[in-house]
């Protein structure tokens, strides 16, 4: 049995934005597991209206 998992997990989130309004996008989690029970979110990315794929830190958008 494996004691540490890294699990990638995906969700969609609504976003506003002043110039666009309202947004839904799909954000992935890279999460780090022990045991089964989440410990650390490593990274959160999400893609673009145009599909290209940002660092939610890079993002200026209001949740």
């Amino acid at each position: 049995m494996r004691v540490i998992k890294i699990k990638r997990k995906t969700k969609t989130e609504n976003y506003y934005s002043k110039n666009m309004g309202r947004l839904t996008a799909k954000v992935t989690y890279v999460k780090k597991y022990m045991f089964g029970l989440p410990v650390k979110t490593l990274h959160k990315y999400r893609e673009t209206y145009y599909g290209k794929v940002k660092d939610c830190d890079d993002c200026f958008l209001y949740v």
